[in-house]
């Protein structure tokens, strides 16, 4: 398996190599040259296996540069009671017909943790065998900080410097990210919203001199081993979801998806997994009041807002205007051409929208793609009747999952909603929706009471670099 650029400009690259780059050297993406395919017969083979080892066969599809046993001992470690005592990826029936996906079972509570403990895994493997080291810069809207923050605390040949938007994120958040005191950590509060942030992070890795000077690397979504690690949780849910079902009808089983969405990873992950043969048959976006994604999937024009429009909600993961993993799938969308996607962007760039009305009818029909925005309004009285209904808390994420899931929702096929975090990182949101206090463990209300380490930036791409100098593993 090798990977492309979306945008053309780099050759073809094994595994290892791509999850160390984050952006291409030409700005764009990774992209498998060709998605594998999974066959209904071998999809069957791996009903009765453990999570773990279903990673190893999924991701050994991608990984292919990795030695079988190798990959092995690392999705064990991921996804082993360590990580997960409870086991990962329960699913857990709700009412009208909705099934949750249970992605939050990890060390910080959101799914986050699902892909970045096995990149925590990978990359500090792919590092040793080169004899290398990474300073990692990523941007976080709350949940991917902490989750790379966790997975790479106290590893000798990587730093982390995770930028985050000052003032947006819950105190939770904030309190598993900047309670940490490890030395190879660096959380940097950036002044402005989860896309200033992100912006810094793509100036600093398109600066290919500054960039290959002082080994920089991603952990964002941007990074293709976050999306090939999502797609094993895709495959897990389908095989469960169709367990009961007769075995001469599982060929044919198929499953609706619906996905909170900002940065486009998790549900391009549902895509990927589509792509691959999994029996979707639609994948369904959430979005909050930052609702650029569905107005593209509505609409068939993306159009991206400025910092000064993107609103501070009660989904703050979600708090993206610009997400970035949609490149990967306009890839397909235009072709798998370079020339268009190049032309795409110069577009975007000269007139603050892509308008792309002319595929709209591909977009539900050959892609499967649905979509639906949910306010705070709706989110507190989902929180509410999931409770009332099931006693079932969930967070504001997986509501908004939940309010849109409930539109698309077919005779005869299972709509799967994945879960994103635990209401607990939430506590104002819960509260406000059903007047409750949820209990902490000890262990979490230290970290709520612990020191907090963290420096305030603006968003000024020359201070950012004089940081990661002063700072970075050498």
């Amino acid at each position: 398996m090798k990977y492309i650029s979306t945008r053309g400009g780099m050759e073809p690259t094994e595994f290892c190599e791509t999850l160390l780059e984050g952006l291409a050297p030409d700005g764009g993406l990774a992209v498998p040259e060709e998605l594998p395919r999974l066959s209904r017969e071998q999809l069957e083979s791996w009903r009765g296996l453990a999570y773990a080892d279903l990673a190893t066969e999924v991701l050994g599809l991608f990984a292919t540069d990795i030695p079988r046993d190798d990959l092995a001992r690392m999705t064990a470690a991921a996804y082993g009671p360590h990580n997960f005592p409870d086991g990962p990826v329960p699913l857990r029936d709700i009412d009208g017909g909705l099934t949750l996906v249970g992605l939050s079972e990890g060390p910080t509570l959101a799914f986050k943790d699902m892909a970045m403990q096995f990149l925590g895994q990978v990359v500090e493997y792919a590092l040793e065998r080169r004899g290398s080291t990474l300073n990692i810069v990523g941007a976080t809207s709350g949940d991917t900080g902490s989750a790379a923050e966790h997975a790479f605390r106290g590893k000798e040949r990587i730093t982390v410097f995770m930028l985050s938007p000052q003032g947006r994120m819950s105190a939770f958040q904030r309190a598993q990210m900047y309670s940490l005191t490890d030395d190879n950590i660096h959380n940097i509060a950036v002044s402005g919203v989860f896309d200033d942030a992100q912006n810094l992070v793509k100036e600093l890795s398109s600066d290919l001199e500054f960039k290959r000077a002082h080994h920089l690397g991603a952990v964002n979504s941007i990074n293709l081993a976050r999306i090939t690690a999502q797609v094993v949780y895709y495959v897990w849910a389908w095989l469960r979801a169709s367990d009961d079902a007769a075995p001469d009808a599982r060929g044919a089983f198929e499953v609706s998806v619906t996905v909170p969405s900002g940065n486009f990873g998790n549900i391009l992950a549902g895509y990927f997994a589509k792509g691959m043969g999994v029996p979707i048959r639609r994948l369904v976006l959430a979005a909050n009041e930052n609702n650029v994604l569905d107005e593209f999937f509505r609409t068939g024009v993306y159009r991206p807002r400025p910092a000064a429009e993107t609103l501070k909600t009660s989904s703050p993961s979600m708090d993206i205007s610009k997400a970035s993993n949609l490149e990967r799938f306009l890839y397909d969308l235009l072709g798998r051409d370079p020339e268009r996607m190049n032309a795409a962007w110069r577009e975007l760039d000269e007139t603050g929208a892509l308008d792309l009305t002319a595929e709209l009818p591909r977009l539900r029909g050959e892609f499967g793609f649905f979509s639906g925005t949910s306010t705070h309004t709706d989110r507190l009285a989902t929180i509410a009747a999931v409770r009332e209904a099931t006693g079932e808390i969930i967070d504001p994420h997986t509501a908004d999952g939940v309010k849109v899931a409930r539109d698309y929702v077919e005779e005869g096929v299972p709509m799967l909603v994945l879960e994103t975090a635990k209401p607990e990182k939430f506590q104002e949101t819960i509260t406000e929706a059903i007047g409750v206090t949820l209990p902490l463990t000890a262990e979490l209300q230290e970290m709520l009471e612990a020191e907090q380490y963290v420096v305030e930036m603006p968003a000024d791409a020359a201070q950012l670099r004089a940081y990661i100098e002063g700072n970075a593993a050498l």
